[in-house]
C-alpha cells in the first residue's frame, strides 16, 4: 500500500512538472485563454454529471462569505492563474518557470500573515533569500539588470495567485467535498476567464491545432483531474506534510524534462538560483 502511494505520489508530480513542458511546446499553436477555457470546459464535463446532485442539495446551505471565497478560489486557482502560466511560457523558458514553483512557500507564509499568522525575524530572512534566488533567474544571472523578463513575471504572479489559492482553501467553511470543489473552482474560473478569452478572440485570429488540442487534453485531464485525484490519494495515505516536502522535486522533474523533450538545457545561473530560493524556504519554514 505504501509502495503504491510513493508510487501515485511520483506519477502526480510528474504530471504537474509535464504541464509546463506541454504549454511551452504548444505555445504557438492555441492561445493561453482558448487553452484554459478549453481545459476547464474539458474538466466540468466530466466532472458535473457526478456532481451536480450533491450541489443543487448544497448550494443552498452556502452564505455569503462561502460564495465569496469559492469565486476568490476559481479567480487565484482556476482560471487566470492557469492562463498565466500559459502565456508567460511564451516569453520564458520552461526551465525558469517552473523553477520559480520553490518561492510558493514564500508566497503563502506571505498572505498567511493577515490572518494572523506572526512571521519571525527568521522567516523575513528567508524571504529575502528566496528572492534573491528569484532575481538571479529571472536576470539570468545578471543582477544589475534590474528588469524582469514579462515572462518571468507572469510566471511569478502565477505562483502568488496559487498561493492565494492555497491560503484560501483554509478558511474555508462549507461541506464541499473535493470533487464538488473543484467543480466549482473551475465554474468561477471558466467564468473569469471569459472576458480574457472575448479580447483574444477579437484580438487575434483564432486557431485550433491538432497539437494544441492534444495541449489542452493532457492538460485537463492529466495535470488536473488525474494529478489533482491523485494528490488527494497521496495525502490521505502519506500524510500532509510528507506529501507536501516532496513538491519541491518538482523542480528537478521540469528542469529533466526541459533538457529532455524541449532542448532547454539549464544553466548556471538556473542552479544557483533555485538553492537560493530552497535554502530561504527552508530557513523560513525551520523553528
Amino acid at each position: 500500500m505504501r509502495f503504491t502511494a510513493w508510487l501515485a505520489l511520483f506519477a502526480t508530480l510528474l504530471l504537474w512538472s509535464g504541464n509546463w513542458i506541454v504549454a511551452r511546446a504548444a505555445r504557438e499553436e492555441i492561445g493561453p485563454a482558448l487553452a484554459t477555457v478549453g481545459r476547464l470546459f474539458l474538466v466540468l464535463a466530466i466532472l458535473v454529471p457526478f456532481t451536480a446532485r450533491a450541489l443543487i442539495e448544497k448550494l443552498p446551505e452556502l452564505e455569503r462569505r462561502d460564495w465569496a471565497i469559492l469565486a476568490a478560489l476559481g479567480l487565484t486557482g482556476g482560471g487566470p492563474h492557469l492562463a498565466l502560466q500559459w502565456l508567460g511560457l511564451h516569453y520564458t523558458t520552461a526551465t525558469s518557470g517552473i523553477l520559480y514553483l520553490s518561492v510558493t512557500p514564500i508566497f503563502i507564509l506571505l498572505l498567511a500573515a493577515p490572518l494572523g499568522e506572526r512571521i519571525r525575524l527568521a522567516q523575513w530572512a528567508g524571504v529575502a533569500i528566496s528572492f534573491s534566488g528569484v532575481a538571479l533567474i529571472a536576470t539570468h544571472g545578471n543582477v544589475s539588470l534590474v528588469s524582469f523578463n514579462i515572462g518571468d513575471l507572469m510566471a511569478i504572479v502565477s505562483m502568488m495567485m496559487w498561493a492565494g489559492y492555497t491560503v484560501l482553501l483554509r478558511v474555508r467553511r462549507d461541506r464541499l467535498d473535493i470533487a464538488e470543489l473543484l467543480t466549482m473552482v473551475c465554474g468561477f474560473g471558466f467564468a473569469c476567464m471569459l472576458p480574457w478569452l472575448a479580447w483574444e478572440i477579437t484580438a487575434y485570429e483564432m486557431r485550433l491545432t491538432a497539437r494544441g488540442a492534444a495541449a489542452v487534453l493532457y492538460s485537463g485531464i492529466g495535470s488536473l483531474l488525474l494529478a489533482y485525484a491523485g494528490w488527494s490519494y497521496v495525502v490521505t495515505r502519506l500524510g500532509a506534510a510528507r506529501a507536501g516536502a516532496t513538491l519541491h522535486l518538482m523542480p528537478a522533474m521540469g528542469v529533466a524534462l526541459s533538457a529532455l523533450f524541449l532542448g532547454e538545457l539549464p544553466s548556471g545561473y538556473h542552479f544557483a538560483g533555485i538553492g537560493l530560493i530552497l535554502t530561504g524556504t527552508w530557513v523560513a519554514s525551520t523553528r
